[in-house]
C-alpha cells in the first residue's frame, strides 16, 4: 500500500507542477481560459494567477510524507472544483477551452476533460483515504535507497521523456506558426479573389471558424490603459460586436485603421466594434492612439483568435448581443468592409440575430443589385451646399456613380488619379457623381470638380448592391444601369475610362449647374 500511494503521489505531483507551470508561462492565454468559463472580467486576471500558484504548491505538499494529506486535500478540492465547472458548461451546451496544460497542450473542455478530472479526482480520493494516517513511503527515502544504476537509468529515463516533450512540444509550435502562415495567405488569396485591389464586385470570403449559433468563446484581454475588456462587457450595451483581428506588424491591418476609427463614430449607434491585436503592445497602443480607435484589447499571441477558429489578418466575426456568433469569420480588407456593411444595413439599430435559413453567414444578405439594362435605384442626396440632387437631373449621358468613404484608404490613394481624369476629360467621358460620407469641410477638402453628394448611411450605395469603397457603376443616357458594379481603384479608373463610349458628348463636370 505504501507503494502505491508514493506511486498516485508522484502521480498527482507531476500533473499539477506541470500544469502550474505550463499556465504561468501563458498568462494571457490563461486569463482567456478563465473568463471563458464564465468568470467576470474583474476576477479573470488574478484567478489566472492565483489558480496556477495553487497548483504548485499542491505538487509540491504532495511529495513529503508529513505534508501528503495536506496535499491530497488540495488536490480533491481544486479537481472538484474542475468537474463542476466543466459540468455546468456542458450542460449549458458550451465547451470553453480548458487551457489545462497551457501551450503544451488545451482543447475544448468535454467529455474526454470532465472524464480525465474525475479519474485523478479519484487517485486524489484514494489518496486521502487511504493515506490519512499514514501517507505512505517518503519520496526522498526512495530516493536515498536507489542503487547507483537504477538512479542512473532513472535520471536516464527522465532526460529521454523530458528530450521527447520539449521537442513535441517544439514540432507543434512549429506546426502552430506554419498553420497561422497558411491561413494568412488563404485570407490574401480570399482578397484578391474578392476584388482587393482590383477587379470585381466584392464578395466575402466564405465563412470559416465556430458555426453561425454557437456560442461565442468568452474572454478577457487587457486594454490601452491596463484595464481588462471582456465580451460580457462589449455586449453590456445590447448591440451586436464586431471582432477585428490584427496584427501590429500587418500591413494591410494599419491600412484599415483609419476606417476602423471612423466606423466606430459614424456606426456606434449600430455596433460595437472592438480591435483584438496581437504584436507588441507599445506598438499596437502606438498605432491605435495615431487614429484614435477605442476598444482596442493586446492578444499576448492569437489565443481569442484561436478561440474563434480563425488565424489570419485582418479578419473579423461579428457577435450577437446574447453571446452568440451572428457571422462566419472573413479574412482581409474588402471581406471586413463588407462584413460590416451587411451587419448594419442587416440590423439597422437593433440586434443582429443569426438567421434560421437564408444567409450561409447568418447575417441579412445585402440587397439584391440592378441587373445591366434595368433602370437604376432612383435617390436624392443633398450636395455640399445642401441643395437636393437626384440621379434623374443627370439624364441625357452617361454617369459614373462613384461610392466613396473618406476613411477609406484606398480611395485617398486613388484621389490624386481621379482628379487628373476629371482635368482631362477626353471626349464622350461619362459625368461623374461622388456619393461620399463624412462631413462637408472634409468633402470640400478633396477638391473635386465633380458634383459630390452626401451619402452617411450608405442605403444608396446598398440599393446598388455596393458593399465597399470605391465602387462604382455605370448608368447610361437613359437612366439604365451599363455596367456591373465594380470594386478597387484600378477598376474604377478603368470603368470611367471605358465610359466614354456611352452616350454623347456632354462635360461630365456640371459646372454650369454650380456644383462642387
Amino acid at each position: 500500500m505504501d507503494a502505491a500511494l508514493l506511486v498516485a503521489r508522484l502521480l498527482l505531483a507531476v500533473v499539477f507542477f506541470t500544469a502550474g507551470l505550463a499556465k504561468l508561462a501563458d498568462r494571457g492565454g490563461s486569463r482567456n481560459a478563465v473568463a471563458a468559463f464564465g468568470i467576470p472580467g474583474a476576477l479573470a486576471g488574478p484567478l489566472a494567477l492565483i489558480l496556477p500558484l495553487a497548483e504548485l504548491v499542491t505538487a509540491v505538499a504532495l511529495i513529503p510524507t508529513a505534508t501528503a494529506r495536506s496535499g491530497a486535500l488540495a488536490a480533491l478540492v481544486l479537481l472538484s472544483v474542475f468537474v463542476v465547472a466543466i459540468s455546468v458548461n456542458l450542460a449549458k451546451g458550451r465547451q470553453p477551452d480548458c487551457h489545462c496544460f497551457g501551450q503544451l497542450h488545451s482543447s475544448p473542455a468535454g467529455w474526454p476533460t470532465l472524464i480525465r478530472n474525475g479519474l485523478l479526482a479519484g487517485v486524489a480520493g484514494f489518496i486521502v483515504w487511504q493515506g490519512w494516517q499514514d501517507g505512505g513511503a517518503s519520496a526522498i527515502a526512495w530516493v536515498a535507497n536507489l542503487t547507483a544504476g537504477t538512479a542512473a537509468a532513472l535520471v536516464g529515463g527522465a532526460v529521454v521523456v523530458t528530450v521527447v516533450v520539449l521537442q513535441s512540444w517544439s514540432v507543434l509550435h512549429l506546426l502552430r506558426q506554419y498553420g497561422r502562415l497558411l491561413l494568412r495567405v488563404d485570407s490574401l488569396e480570399a482578397a484578391v479573389g474578392s476584388g482587393y485591389g482590383g477587379t470585381a464586385g466584392l464578395v466575402p470570403a466564405p465563412p470559416v471558424g465556430l458555426s453561425v449559433g454557437s456560442t461565442a468563446p468568452g474572454f478577457a484581454l487587457s486594454g490601452m490603459y491596463g484595464e481588462t475588456l471582456t465580451l460580457a462587457a462589449l455586449r453590456s450595451s445590447g448591440k451586436p460586436v464586431m471582432l477585428i483581428f490584427a496584427a501590429a506588424s500587418c500591413g494591410p491591418c494599419e491600412a484599415l485603421m483609419p476606417e476602423i476609427a471612423q466606423w466606430q463614430q459614424t456606426h456606434a449607434n449600430a455596433l460595437t466594434i472592438a480591435v483584438i491585436s496581437s504584436g507588441a503592445p507599445d506598438a499596437v497602443t502606438a498605432i491605435a492612439r495615431e487614429h484614435g480607435i477605442a476598444n482596442v484589447l493586446l492578444q499576448p499571441g492569437y489565443e481569442v483568435a484561436e478561440s474563434f477558429q480563425y488565424l489570419g489578418t485582418p479578419g473579423a466575426v461579428v457577435v450577437a448581443p446574447d453571446g452568440r456568433i451572428a457571422s462566419g469569420v472573413v479574412g482581409g480588407i474588402d471581406a471586413v468592409r463588407s462584413l460590416l456593411m451587411q451587419s448594419v444595413r442587416g440590423t439597422g439599430a437593433g440586434s443582429l440575430e443569426p438567421r434560421s435559413s437564408g444567409s450561409a453567414n447568418g447575417l441579412t444578405e445585402a440587397p439584391v443589385r440592378p441587373r445591366i439594362g434595368e433602370p437604376a435605384p432612383a435617390f436624392e442626396l443633398p450636395d455640399l451646399d445642401g441643395k437636393p440632387v437626384s440621379l434623374s437631373e443627370f439624364r441625357g449621358s452617361p454617369t459614373l456613380v462613384l461610392f466613396w468613404n473618406l476613411g477609406c484608404g484606398f480611395c485617398r490613394q486613388m484621389l490624386v488619379a481621379l482628379k487628373a481624369w476629371e482635368a482631362d476629360l477626353p471626349v464622350g467621358a461619362p459625368q461623374l457623381i461622388v456619393l461620399s460620407s463624412g462631413s462637408i469641410v472634409d468633402n470640400r477638402a478633396m477638391e473635386l470638380r465633380s458634383t459630390v453628394v452626401i451619402d452617411e448611411s450608405s442605403d444608396v450605395a446598398s440599393s446598388f448592391g455596393a458593399n465597399g469603397t470605391p465602387m462604382a457603376v455605370l448608368v447610361d443616357a437613359e437612366g439604365r444601369v451599363a455596367s456591373e458594379v465594380v470594386g478597387g481603384a484600378q477598376a474604377v479608373l478603368d470603368l470611367a475610362r471605358q465610359g466614354n463610349g456611352f452616350g454623347d458628348q456632354r462635360d461630365n463636370v456640371r459646372s454650369a449647374n454650380g456644383r462642387h
